[in-house]
């Protein structure tokens, strides 16, 4: 009584063919065993380690050249590079030697990082500094030693991260404010910067998202002064975060009184 069957298939236990009724099999069953099966096949590298789904984010480090140290910071370093032709500049964050931070702090360092990566990456302004992209390790990064050389850099705690940037000549507007301290900007200067601060921001409110740490050293300069707002490790976003839009985060010196 093979009526309707669709194929046979040996039974290795005794060698008889076994025949398959085509109304008796679940198809539908089948296919979400098939893609379970894929998933996990595609899931693994060569050597069967398990991989991790790439964020669009992410890029190449390979692509990447760092060249030199541009600042210390107290979680990191920012240094000069190049990216696939593209000058640069790459925050290298170590949050410290391993250890130092416990298990939870580092798990929230990384949280913290991806959503900075999260909110940027997101947005274009003539006014906000353009991101390129992020990367959540550092294995494959080479850091340039004090003689010049680079080298696969093993010695960066392993949840240590980093961001690339669009590389600003200007520096940061503290600096620039520093340099220009003995002589009166021109009104022509001042309303210009103050113009591009505003208009950067007001793109980012459009956005939902507060910036929340406004001030000098979080603000970029190109060469031709255009300002760039910069930074965005405490940025939130209002929807998600209501009860978040409090004084204790940011800058004291540059809050306003109020909050």
């Amino acid at each position: 009584k093979t009526l309707g069957s669709i194929g046979s298939f040996s039974n290795n236990s005794n060698n008889k063919e076994v025949f398959l009724r085509a109304d008796k099999i679940d198809f539908k069953s089948w296919d979400l065993q098939l893609d379970k099966h894929l998933s996990r096949a595609w899931s693994r590298d060569s050597d069967g380690s398990t991989l991790t789904k790439k964020e669009e984010w992410e890029i190449d480090l390979a692509k990447l050249d760092i060249r030199y140290v541009i600042a210390h910071g107290t979680y990191g370093t920012v240094y000069r590079g190049v990216y696939d032709t593209q000058d640069v500049a790459v925050k290298v964050l170590d949050w410290g030697e391993d250890g130092i931070a416990t298990v939870a702090e580092a798990a929230a360092l990384r949280a913290s990082f991806r959503q900075e990566v999260a909110v940027w990456h997101k947005l274009d302004h003539p006014n906000v500094t353009k991101f390129i992209g992020a990367s959540m390790g550092t294995s494959n990064l080479k850091i340039p030693t004090k003689d010049g050389i680079s080298e696969n850099n093993n010695s960066l705690p392993a949840r240590a991260c980093c961001v690339v940037v669009e590389y600003l000549p200007g520096g940061t507007l503290k600096n620039f404010l520093i340099r220009n301290r003995r002589k009166k900007l021109a009104f022509k200067v001042v309303i210009q910067i103050a113009l591009d601060l505003s208009r950067g921001l007001s793109y980012l409110h459009s956005k939902k998202i507060v910036h929340r740490d406004v001030k000098t050293e979080n603000m970029l300069l190109d060469a031709h002064r255009t300002l760039k707002i910069a930074d965005f490790g405490v940025a939130r976003v209002e929807a998600q975060n209501p009860r978040d839009m409090t004084g204790e985060t940011g800058t004291l010196g540059y809050m306003a009184p109020e909050v």
